[in-house]
């Protein structure tokens, strides 16, 4: 099963109970469907870069969660019941990418930093001397 993160931003009136309550009634629907929560985050009240329309009011606050859970891939369909909750202002499904467990990961991350840092965008033999007179680059 993948791993996905939900992002969800409730109203800034919402009190710790109702987003404590939505949190519980998500991962119930996670575990029935075979899934696991891994991590429940809080980032508390954020001012938002523009105000988001809702039938109360324009709000330009918000509460922001992050929920952790592998789940099956038709999980973002499972979701859309969030639609129509009135404690959320906005939420969002995001899928991992290459996600390994073990203690290869770690070995793979000093792989890719080691080949990362030996680069060299002048490495490339193609760039003909004038070119690099236009660009305003010395060798």
């Amino acid at each position: 099963m993948p791993l996905y993160d939900c992002m969800l931003l409730f109203k800034p009136v919402i009190r710790k109970e109702g987003l404590i309550d939505l949190v519980a009634r998500i991962g119930k629907h996670v575990y029935s469907r075979n899934g696991v929560l891994t991590e429940v985050k809080s980032f508390g009240k954020v001012e938002l870069g523009y105000g988001i329309k809702k039938l109360d009011g324009r709000h330009y606050q918000g509460q922001l969660m992050q929920i952790t859970m592998m789940a099956t891939p038709n999980m973002n369909k499972e979701l859309h019941y969030l639609n129509k909750e009135d404690k959320l202002l906005r939420w969002l499904l995001v899928k991992h990418r290459d996600i390994k467990i073990g203690s290869s990961e770690m070995e793979d991350r000093q792989d890719e930093s080691n080949r990362v840092t030996n680069m060299s965008i002048f490495d490339d033999e193609s760039s003909t001397d004038g070119e690099d007179d236009i660009l305003g680059l010395s060798r």
